[in-house]
Protein backbone atom coordinates (compact mmCIF):
# COMPACT_ATOMS: atom_id res chain seq x y z
CA UNK A 1 0.00 0.00 0.00
CA UNK A 2 1.43 3.34 -1.03
CA UNK A 3 2.19 5.69 1.86
CA UNK A 4 0.26 8.97 2.01
CA UNK A 5 3.46 10.96 2.41
CA UNK A 6 4.63 10.02 -1.09
CA UNK A 7 1.66 11.86 -2.59
CA UNK A 8 2.41 15.29 -1.13
CA UNK A 9 4.56 16.28 -4.13
CA UNK A 10 2.54 14.41 -6.74
CA UNK A 11 0.77 17.41 -8.26
CA UNK A 12 2.55 16.96 -11.63
CA UNK A 13 1.28 13.41 -12.19
CA UNK A 14 -2.30 13.70 -10.99
CA UNK A 15 -4.99 16.36 -10.39
CA UNK A 16 -4.29 18.69 -7.50
CA UNK A 17 -5.27 16.76 -4.36
CA UNK A 18 -7.23 18.22 -1.53
CA UNK A 19 -5.07 18.68 1.57
CA UNK A 20 -5.98 15.95 3.98
CA UNK A 21 -6.26 16.54 7.68
CA UNK A 22 -7.00 14.81 10.96
CA UNK A 23 -6.72 11.07 11.13
CA UNK A 24 -6.45 10.79 7.31
CA UNK A 25 -3.01 12.46 7.28
CA UNK A 26 -1.46 10.49 10.13
CA UNK A 27 1.49 8.37 8.99
CA UNK A 28 1.77 4.76 10.04
CA UNK A 29 4.69 5.61 12.30
CA UNK A 30 2.28 7.54 14.49
CA UNK A 31 0.63 4.27 15.54
CA UNK A 32 3.64 3.70 17.82
CA UNK A 33 3.46 6.41 20.45
CA UNK A 34 6.62 8.24 21.41
CA UNK A 35 7.56 8.93 25.02
CA UNK A 36 6.42 12.29 26.46
CA UNK A 37 8.81 15.21 26.09
CA UNK A 38 10.34 15.19 29.57
CA UNK A 39 12.28 18.42 29.01
CA UNK A 40 9.05 20.30 28.32
CA UNK A 41 7.40 18.56 31.25
CA UNK A 42 10.28 19.51 33.56
CA UNK A 43 10.18 23.16 32.45
CA UNK A 44 6.45 23.39 33.21
CA UNK A 45 6.87 21.56 36.54
CA UNK A 46 9.61 24.03 37.52
CA UNK A 47 7.38 26.99 36.64
CA UNK A 48 4.49 25.58 38.69
CA UNK A 49 6.80 24.94 41.65
CA UNK A 50 8.18 28.48 41.44
CA UNK A 51 4.60 29.71 41.32
CA UNK A 52 3.57 27.94 44.51
CA UNK A 53 6.62 29.21 46.40
CA UNK A 54 6.25 32.77 45.16
CA UNK A 55 2.49 32.90 45.73
CA UNK A 56 3.09 31.98 49.35
CA UNK A 57 5.83 34.58 49.71
CA UNK A 58 4.06 37.37 47.82
CA UNK A 59 0.63 36.86 49.39
CA UNK A 60 1.57 36.06 52.98
CA UNK A 61 1.12 39.60 54.32
CA UNK A 62 -2.20 40.15 52.55
CA UNK A 63 -3.45 36.69 53.49
CA UNK A 64 -2.64 37.21 57.16
CA UNK A 65 -4.24 40.66 57.21
CA UNK A 66 -7.43 39.38 55.57
CA UNK A 67 -7.75 35.80 56.84
CA UNK A 68 -5.19 35.41 59.66
CA UNK A 69 -3.64 32.64 57.55
CA UNK A 70 -0.41 33.34 55.67
CA UNK A 71 -0.97 30.29 53.47
CA UNK A 72 -4.54 31.09 52.44
CA UNK A 73 -3.83 31.90 48.80
CA UNK A 74 -1.26 29.18 48.22
CA UNK A 75 -3.69 26.61 49.64
CA UNK A 76 -6.32 27.75 47.15
CA UNK A 77 -3.76 27.57 44.36
CA UNK A 78 -2.82 24.04 45.39
CA UNK A 79 -6.48 22.96 45.20
CA UNK A 80 -6.70 24.40 41.68
CA UNK A 81 -3.44 22.65 40.83
CA UNK A 82 -5.00 19.31 41.74
CA UNK A 83 -8.03 20.14 39.57
CA UNK A 84 -5.71 21.21 36.75
CA UNK A 85 -3.66 18.03 36.94
CA UNK A 86 -6.81 15.89 36.74
CA UNK A 87 -8.06 17.87 33.74
CA UNK A 88 -4.60 17.70 32.15
CA UNK A 89 -4.45 13.93 32.58
CA UNK A 90 -7.80 13.58 30.80
CA UNK A 91 -6.57 15.85 27.98
CA UNK A 92 -3.34 13.86 27.76
CA UNK A 93 -5.08 10.49 27.49
CA UNK A 94 -7.80 11.46 25.03
CA UNK A 95 -7.53 11.07 21.25
CA UNK A 96 -6.82 14.67 20.31
CA UNK A 97 -8.28 14.13 16.83
CA UNK A 98 -11.75 13.99 18.40
CA UNK A 99 -11.33 17.63 19.41
CA UNK A 100 -11.64 18.61 15.77
CA UNK A 101 -15.30 17.62 15.63
CA UNK A 102 -15.95 19.09 19.09
CA UNK A 103 -14.32 22.46 18.31
CA UNK A 104 -17.55 24.30 17.28
CA UNK A 105 -19.28 23.12 20.45
CA UNK A 106 -16.37 24.42 22.54
CA UNK A 107 -16.65 27.85 20.94
CA UNK A 108 -20.42 27.79 21.45
CA UNK A 109 -20.03 27.01 25.15
CA UNK A 110 -17.45 29.79 25.50
CA UNK A 111 -19.84 32.21 23.77
CA UNK A 112 -22.70 31.34 26.14
CA UNK A 113 -20.49 31.67 29.22
CA UNK A 114 -19.13 35.02 28.08
CA UNK A 115 -22.69 36.26 27.58
CA UNK A 116 -23.63 34.97 31.04
CA UNK A 117 -20.78 36.96 32.60
CA UNK A 118 -22.36 40.19 31.37
CA UNK A 119 -25.72 39.42 33.01
CA UNK A 120 -26.19 41.25 36.35
CA UNK A 121 -26.26 38.95 39.39
CA UNK A 122 -24.72 36.16 37.29
CA UNK A 123 -21.34 37.61 36.46
CA UNK A 124 -19.30 38.54 39.54
CA UNK A 125 -17.65 41.97 39.79
CA UNK A 126 -14.17 42.42 41.21
CA UNK A 127 -11.72 45.25 40.63
CA UNK A 128 -14.24 47.12 38.50
CA UNK A 129 -14.63 44.27 35.99
CA UNK A 130 -17.30 41.60 35.58
CA UNK A 131 -15.18 38.57 34.67
CA UNK A 132 -16.16 35.68 36.93
CA UNK A 133 -18.95 33.16 37.31
CA UNK A 134 -19.51 31.00 40.35
CA UNK A 135 -20.19 31.21 44.05
CA UNK A 136 -18.04 31.21 47.17
CA UNK A 137 -14.56 29.82 46.66
CA UNK A 138 -15.50 28.19 43.33
CA UNK A 139 -15.24 30.96 40.76
CA UNK A 140 -13.84 30.77 37.26
CA UNK A 141 -13.18 33.09 34.33
CA UNK A 142 -14.95 32.15 31.08
CA UNK A 143 -12.48 34.34 29.18
CA UNK A 144 -9.71 31.87 30.09
CA UNK A 145 -11.79 29.00 28.70
CA UNK A 146 -12.47 31.08 25.58
CA UNK A 147 -8.73 31.29 24.85
CA UNK A 148 -8.39 27.51 24.73
CA UNK A 149 -11.67 27.14 22.83
CA UNK A 150 -10.49 29.51 20.09
CA UNK A 151 -7.17 27.66 19.79
CA UNK A 152 -8.92 24.32 19.23
CA UNK A 153 -11.44 25.92 16.86
CA UNK A 154 -8.76 27.67 14.80
CA UNK A 155 -6.68 24.50 14.60
CA UNK A 156 -9.71 22.55 13.36
CA UNK A 157 -10.87 25.17 10.87
CA UNK A 158 -7.48 26.07 9.45
CA UNK A 159 -6.48 22.42 9.05
CA UNK A 160 -9.68 21.86 7.04
CA UNK A 161 -9.30 24.93 4.84
CA UNK A 162 -6.18 23.75 3.08
CA UNK A 163 -5.12 26.25 0.40
CA UNK A 164 -8.27 28.29 1.02
CA UNK A 165 -6.49 29.82 4.00
CA UNK A 166 -4.75 32.05 1.46
CA UNK A 167 -8.12 33.49 0.46
CA UNK A 168 -9.36 36.57 2.28
CA UNK A 169 -13.07 35.82 1.86
CA UNK A 170 -12.97 32.02 2.27
CA UNK A 171 -10.17 31.75 4.81
CA UNK A 172 -9.08 34.74 6.86
CA UNK A 173 -12.37 36.59 7.33
CA UNK A 174 -14.50 33.59 8.45
CA UNK A 175 -11.80 32.51 10.91
CA UNK A 176 -11.34 36.01 12.30
CA UNK A 177 -15.09 36.54 12.61
CA UNK A 178 -15.42 33.93 15.36
CA UNK A 179 -12.38 35.28 17.23
CA UNK A 180 -13.64 38.87 16.99
CA UNK A 181 -17.04 37.89 18.44
CA UNK A 182 -15.44 36.26 21.48
CA UNK A 183 -12.91 39.08 21.90
CA UNK A 184 -15.71 41.66 21.70
CA UNK A 185 -17.57 40.01 24.56
CA UNK A 186 -14.36 39.92 26.62
CA UNK A 187 -13.78 43.63 25.96
CA UNK A 188 -17.25 44.32 27.39
CA UNK A 189 -16.25 42.88 30.79
CA UNK A 190 -13.91 44.91 30.40
CA UNK A 191 -10.76 42.85 29.89
CA UNK A 192 -8.71 44.33 27.09
CA UNK A 193 -5.67 42.23 27.99
CA UNK A 194 -7.30 38.84 27.50
CA UNK A 195 -9.11 40.06 24.39
CA UNK A 196 -5.87 41.23 22.82
CA UNK A 197 -4.16 37.96 23.77
CA UNK A 198 -6.94 36.00 22.08
CA UNK A 199 -6.51 38.05 18.89
CA UNK A 200 -2.70 37.79 18.93
CA UNK A 201 -3.02 34.01 19.19
CA UNK A 202 -5.52 33.94 16.33
CA UNK A 203 -3.32 36.03 14.03
CA UNK A 204 -0.32 33.87 14.92
CA UNK A 205 -2.18 30.69 14.00
CA UNK A 206 -3.39 32.21 10.73
CA UNK A 207 0.17 33.16 9.84
CA UNK A 208 1.51 29.68 10.60
CA UNK A 209 -1.36 28.09 8.65
CA UNK A 210 -0.25 29.96 5.52
CA UNK A 211 -2.50 33.03 5.37
CA UNK A 212 -1.08 35.79 3.21
CA UNK A 213 0.71 38.53 5.15
CA UNK A 214 -1.07 41.28 3.23
CA UNK A 215 -4.45 39.82 4.25
CA UNK A 216 -3.41 39.74 7.89
CA UNK A 217 -2.13 43.31 7.70
CA UNK A 218 -5.35 44.47 6.04
CA UNK A 219 -7.44 42.75 8.70
CA UNK A 220 -5.34 44.21 11.51
CA UNK A 221 -5.56 47.72 10.07
CA UNK A 222 -9.33 47.34 9.66
CA UNK A 223 -9.64 46.48 13.37
CA UNK A 224 -7.31 49.24 14.54
CA UNK A 225 -9.86 52.11 14.44
CA UNK A 226 -12.35 50.03 16.44
CA UNK A 227 -9.69 49.26 19.05
CA UNK A 228 -8.62 52.91 19.19
CA UNK A 229 -12.20 54.08 19.72
CA UNK A 230 -12.76 51.45 22.44
CA UNK A 231 -9.62 52.53 24.28
CA UNK A 232 -10.17 56.28 23.94
CA UNK A 233 -13.80 56.07 25.05
CA UNK A 234 -12.82 54.18 28.20
CA UNK A 235 -11.43 56.43 30.91
CA UNK A 236 -9.89 53.38 32.56
CA UNK A 237 -8.07 52.16 29.43
CA UNK A 238 -7.04 55.66 28.39
CA UNK A 239 -5.44 56.25 31.79
CA UNK A 240 -3.46 53.04 31.44
CA UNK A 241 -2.07 54.13 28.08
CA UNK A 242 -1.00 57.51 29.47
CA UNK A 243 0.51 55.80 32.52
CA UNK A 244 2.51 53.53 30.24
CA UNK A 245 3.90 56.52 28.34
CA UNK A 246 5.01 58.30 31.54
CA UNK A 247 4.21 56.44 34.77
CA UNK A 248 6.15 58.92 36.91
CA UNK A 249 3.92 61.81 35.85
CA UNK A 250 1.14 60.49 38.10
CA UNK A 251 3.06 58.07 40.30
CA UNK A 252 0.49 58.11 43.11
CA UNK A 253 -2.51 57.39 40.90
CA UNK A 254 -2.58 56.07 37.33
CA UNK A 255 1.10 55.17 37.28
CA UNK A 256 1.14 53.62 40.76
CA UNK A 257 1.24 49.96 39.64
CA UNK A 258 4.13 50.48 37.24
CA UNK A 259 6.17 52.67 39.58
CA UNK A 260 5.88 50.23 42.47
CA UNK A 261 6.70 47.34 40.14
CA UNK A 262 9.85 49.08 38.90
CA UNK A 263 10.88 49.86 42.48
CA UNK A 264 10.54 46.18 43.36
CA UNK A 265 12.60 45.06 40.37
CA UNK A 266 15.25 47.71 40.96
CA UNK A 267 15.67 46.93 44.65
CA UNK A 268 16.29 43.25 43.89
CA UNK A 269 19.56 43.84 42.07
CA UNK A 270 21.37 40.84 40.63
CA UNK A 271 20.89 38.33 43.45
CA UNK A 272 17.74 39.67 45.12
CA UNK A 273 16.89 40.49 48.71
CA UNK A 274 16.30 36.83 49.54
CA UNK A 275 13.24 34.58 49.41
CA UNK A 276 10.50 36.05 51.59
CA UNK A 277 12.36 39.35 52.09
CA UNK A 278 10.27 41.51 49.74
CA UNK A 279 9.29 44.91 51.06
CA UNK A 280 6.90 45.79 48.22
CA UNK A 281 4.54 42.94 49.15
CA UNK A 282 3.66 44.79 52.36
CA UNK A 283 0.77 46.68 50.74
CA UNK A 284 2.90 48.80 48.40
CA UNK A 285 2.63 46.84 45.15
CA UNK A 286 -0.98 46.03 44.15
CA UNK A 287 -1.79 42.57 42.72
CA UNK A 288 1.56 41.36 44.04
CA UNK A 289 0.62 37.68 43.95
CA UNK A 290 -1.37 37.77 40.70
CA UNK A 291 -0.59 40.07 37.77
CA UNK A 292 2.59 41.58 39.30
CA UNK A 293 4.12 38.49 40.87
CA UNK A 294 7.08 38.72 38.46
CA UNK A 295 8.09 41.96 40.21
CA UNK A 296 8.26 40.10 43.54
CA UNK A 297 10.36 37.41 41.86
CA UNK A 298 12.75 40.11 40.69
CA UNK A 299 12.82 41.72 44.13
CA UNK A 300 13.41 38.52 46.13
CA UNK A 301 15.40 36.43 43.65
CA UNK A 302 17.02 39.23 41.70
CA UNK A 303 17.93 39.43 38.04
CA UNK A 304 19.11 35.82 38.05
CA UNK A 305 15.77 34.59 39.37
CA UNK A 306 13.82 36.66 36.86
CA UNK A 307 16.00 35.47 33.98
CA UNK A 308 15.57 31.87 35.13
CA UNK A 309 11.79 32.21 34.73
CA UNK A 310 12.22 33.68 31.25
CA UNK A 311 14.60 30.88 30.26
CA UNK A 312 12.07 28.27 31.43
CA UNK A 313 9.41 29.81 29.18
CA UNK A 314 11.87 29.84 26.27
CA UNK A 315 12.70 26.16 26.86
CA UNK A 316 8.99 25.40 26.93
CA UNK A 317 8.48 27.27 23.64
CA UNK A 318 11.44 25.58 21.95
CA UNK A 319 10.38 22.07 22.91
CA UNK A 320 6.76 22.76 21.94
CA UNK A 321 7.83 23.98 18.49
CA UNK A 322 9.85 20.78 18.05
CA UNK A 323 6.71 18.79 18.82
CA UNK A 324 4.72 20.87 16.32
CA UNK A 325 7.27 20.26 13.57
CA UNK A 326 7.09 16.51 14.16
CA UNK A 327 3.30 16.42 14.53
CA UNK A 328 1.65 13.63 12.52
CA UNK A 329 -0.96 15.88 10.92
CA UNK A 330 -1.82 19.49 10.23
CA UNK A 331 -4.45 19.69 12.95
CA UNK A 332 -1.97 18.48 15.57
CA UNK A 333 0.66 20.94 14.38
CA UNK A 334 -1.72 23.90 14.59
CA UNK A 335 -3.10 22.75 17.94
CA UNK A 336 0.38 22.60 19.45
CA UNK A 337 1.42 25.98 18.07
CA UNK A 338 -1.86 27.58 19.14
CA UNK A 339 -1.45 26.33 22.72
CA UNK A 340 2.18 27.49 22.67
CA UNK A 341 1.25 30.95 21.39
CA UNK A 342 -1.47 31.25 24.02
CA UNK A 343 0.95 30.56 26.88
CA UNK A 344 4.14 32.21 25.66
CA UNK A 345 2.55 35.41 24.34
CA UNK A 346 0.68 35.80 27.63
CA UNK A 347 3.90 35.25 29.60
CA UNK A 348 5.81 37.92 27.75
CA UNK A 349 2.90 40.39 27.82
CA UNK A 350 2.79 39.95 31.60
CA UNK A 351 6.55 40.41 31.90
CA UNK A 352 6.31 43.40 29.59
CA UNK A 353 3.70 45.01 31.84
CA UNK A 354 5.77 44.42 34.97
CA UNK A 355 8.89 45.90 33.35
CA UNK A 356 6.95 48.85 31.86
CA UNK A 357 7.53 47.57 28.33
CA UNK A 358 3.80 47.05 27.66
CA UNK A 359 0.67 48.94 28.79
CA UNK A 360 -0.88 47.57 31.98
CA UNK A 361 -3.25 44.70 31.20
CA UNK A 362 -4.84 42.28 33.61
CA UNK A 363 -3.25 39.05 32.38
CA UNK A 364 -1.55 36.67 34.85
CA UNK A 365 1.84 35.02 34.41
CA UNK A 366 1.06 31.45 33.29
CA UNK A 367 1.76 28.69 35.84
CA UNK A 368 3.05 31.23 38.38
CA UNK A 369 0.40 33.85 39.17
CA UNK A 370 -2.35 33.05 41.63
CA UNK A 371 -5.48 32.23 39.66
CA UNK A 372 -7.33 28.95 39.36
CA UNK A 373 -8.84 29.13 35.89
CA UNK A 374 -5.61 30.35 34.33
CA UNK A 375 -3.64 27.50 35.90
CA UNK A 376 -6.14 24.82 34.85
CA UNK A 377 -6.35 26.10 31.25
CA UNK A 378 -2.57 26.38 30.97
CA UNK A 379 -2.05 22.83 32.26
CA UNK A 380 -4.66 21.46 29.85
CA UNK A 381 -2.91 23.29 26.99
CA UNK A 382 0.40 21.69 28.00
CA UNK A 383 -1.27 18.27 28.16
CA UNK A 384 -2.59 18.72 24.61
CA UNK A 385 0.91 19.64 23.42
CA UNK A 386 2.40 16.51 25.02
CA UNK A 387 -0.54 14.48 23.70
CA UNK A 388 0.27 15.45 20.12
CA UNK A 389 3.94 14.79 20.84
CA UNK A 390 3.13 11.20 21.83
CA UNK A 391 1.83 10.57 18.32
CA UNK A 392 4.87 11.92 16.50
CA UNK A 393 6.82 9.51 14.32
CA UNK A 394 9.29 7.43 16.37
CA UNK A 395 12.75 7.54 14.84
Amino acid sequence: MQRASTNMLGNATRPTPRRRSGAESRPRAAEHTAPPDMVLFAAVAALVAIGLVMIYSASSATAYASFRDTGYYVKRQFVWLVVGLIAAFVAYRCDYHKLKAAAPFGVGIAFVLLLAVLIPHVGLIAGGSRRWIGAGPFQFQPSELAKLAIVVFMAAKLSSLGENVRSLSRGVVPALFVAVILAGLIVKEPDMGTASLLMFTTFGMLFIAGARIEHLLMSGLAMLPVVAVAVLHSTYQRARIFAFIDPWKDAQNTGFHIVQSLLALGSGGVLGLGLGASRQKFFYLPEQYTDFIFAIIGEELGLLGALSVIVLFLIFAFRAVRIAIAAPDRFGMLLVLGCTFMIVIQAFINIGVVTSSWPVTGVPLPFISSGGTSLVVSLVAVALIINVGRHRAVR
